[in-house]
């Protein structure tokens, strides 16, 4: 079936209040997918932004972002008042989020709001904690321990919190009891939030797409919970980390930074932890997209300390054993492979061999000759296909950046006169493919430049900020995109 979407994060959602929330912006922007014809709503990872802001460095694989909990909402619900937040300073500029301001001001109205609710009635809540246990009592007591230590990451922690020692850990959930019940609550009205949104959302004929980072960051809970299912030293240090070796975008790769998997004692456990993690992201996507599929395969590891990437290897990945593993235990479900980048020949074997569809990225069709794979007419169906990503920058600063070769190549190829819209054109050239699905940011569809890039790769400050204009005209944007939709048999 023939379908097509936009990718939207949600922090990217107007609001007054810093930053885009699961609230009324969110219904507004579901009901402007529905008009425009749209199947599907992509988003970036929902989990609490740690290092640098960014949604793929988060505390928790599990844990859905406090920011994005709607405070107007929990105003309904008696939970806050009005003077609790609305003339609180929530940045000067509404296209932006200012991630150090929200730091500062978002838990001190969140704070108010738990307190009222835990003198209410909280059986819906005792429920849930109960339900998530699995995740959330790890959770909650590692941000509790992280607010205690001035969030210092957990290994600068003393020993018996660091090895997770029974006596101490049992000493802090005394300890820090009320911190605990703070953290476990914020989740409580995330996922009440989140749960109404995707309901609306999917009573509206609209799918939610969520993004699953094969790595979980190196300060987080997951790996201070599971530190065995990670290369870690005696110590608890990495003994190497993940990236990208260098190529002729990066002289000296790429440095993440995140500690490698024990894929031999992850195989040993029957991968329960990718299982857990993988159903608990259908919990709340109806579908996934795994960031960096090849790293399933083979993945390239630094060691630790390293100033770059130039001195890493390659290393052999589960393969196909842990997708297997997770059809077994989930039965089929809709995955999105990520397998941008250098694909070896195993890789493009481990792609056909589970039957993901893959990904193909526009602004990268017109760098070589005619035999490209990310040209329309090299598709196959079982892939999606997008303009640009959120590492992207738009289609408008695209045809500023792009080489002379590539801009020409792009035009001769999508027919582009002078004097027309070269982003019009990339995004018809993609709804007429054959893929099965189309994406497009929604930076793209109301044709804005760079200054509304998402993310530029390797960089640290000003990404992740871009927001949704509340002057954005969508109104006449869904109109030009339900035709586009009904033009090329998406609808």
């Amino acid at each position: 079936m023939r379908q097509s979407g936009v990718l939207l994060h949600i922090s990217s959602l107007p609001s007054p209040y810093g930053i885009g929330t699961l609230g009324m912006e969110a219904i507004q922007f579901i009901d402007f997918l529905s008009g425009a014809g749209q199947h599907f709503w992509q988003v970036l990872p929902v989990s609490p932004t740690g290092y640098g802001d960014s949604p793929y460095q988060s505390f928790s694989s599990y844990a859905g972002n406090p920011y994005f909990i709607d405070l107007d909402a929990l105003c309904e619900e008696g939970l806050l008042q009005k003077s609790d937040y609305c003339g609180l300073n929530w940045g000067d500029n509404p296209e932006r989020v200012d991630f150090g301001l929200l730091y500062q001001t978002r838990f001190k109205v969140l704070q108010k709001a738990v307190s009222r609710f835990l003198g209410s009635d909280t059986a819906g809540y005792f429920a849930f904690c109960e339900k998530n246990a699995y995740w959330l009592d790890d959770y909650a007591l590692f941000m509790a321990l992280k607010d205690s230590h001035g969030g210092a990451p957990w290994r600068q922690w003393e020993n018996p919190l660091r090895s997770r020692e029974e006596v101490a850990l049992r000493s802090a959930r005394t300890e820090f009891a009320e911190a605990i019940t703070f953290y476990k609550t914020l989740q409580f009205f995330f996922f009440h939030q989140w749960d109404y949104i995707k309901n609306y959302a999917n009573d509206k004929g609209i799918s939610i797409i969520g993004d699953l980072p094969i790595y979980v960051a190196p300060d987080s809970a997951d790996v201070w919970s599971k530190p065995w299912l990670f290369e870690l030293a005696p110590d608890l240090s990495p003994t190497s980390v993940a990236g990208c070796p260098p190529d002729g975008f990066c002289a000296d790769g790429q440095l993440w930074g995140n500690p490698l998997y024990n894929w031999n004692e992850h195989s040993r456990e029957g991968f329960s932890w990718w299982i857990s993690r993988i159903r608990h992201q259908f919990d709340i996507y109806d579908v996934l997209r795994i960031d960096h599929f090849r790293g399933f395969d083979g993945y390239y590891a630094i060691p630790y300390g390293a100033e770059n990437a130039k001195d890493g290897a390659w290393r052999q990945g589960p393969g196909m054993a842990l997708f297997e593993a997770v059809k077994n235990a989930l039965g089929d479900k809709h995955i999105i492979a990520e397998d941008l980048g250098y694909l070896s020949s195993s890789v493009r074997k481990l792609l056909r061999d589970s039957g993901y569809p893959g990904m193909k990225v526009l602004h990268f069709a017109f760098g070589g000759g005619s035999d490209n794979d990310y040209l329309p007419h090299n598709f196959i169906q079982n892939c999606v296909a997008y303009t640009g990503t959120h590492d992207n920058t738009t289609t408008a600063a695209w045809f500023q950046t792009a080489s002379d070769a590539e801009r020409s190549m792009a035009r001769d190829y999508l027919q582009i006169h002078n004097g027309e819209n070269p982003v019009k054109a990339m995004l018809s050239a993609l709804w007429a493919s054959v893929a099965d699905l189309a994406i497009a940011p929604m930076q793209d569809i109301l044709e804005l430049g760079a200054q509304a890039r998402m993310n530029t790769p390797s960089t640290l400050g000003g990404n992740w900020q871009w927001r949704l204009s509340p002057q954005s005209d969508l109104a006449e944007s869904a109109v030009r995109l339900r035709h586009m939709t009904q033009l090329y048999g998406r609808l």
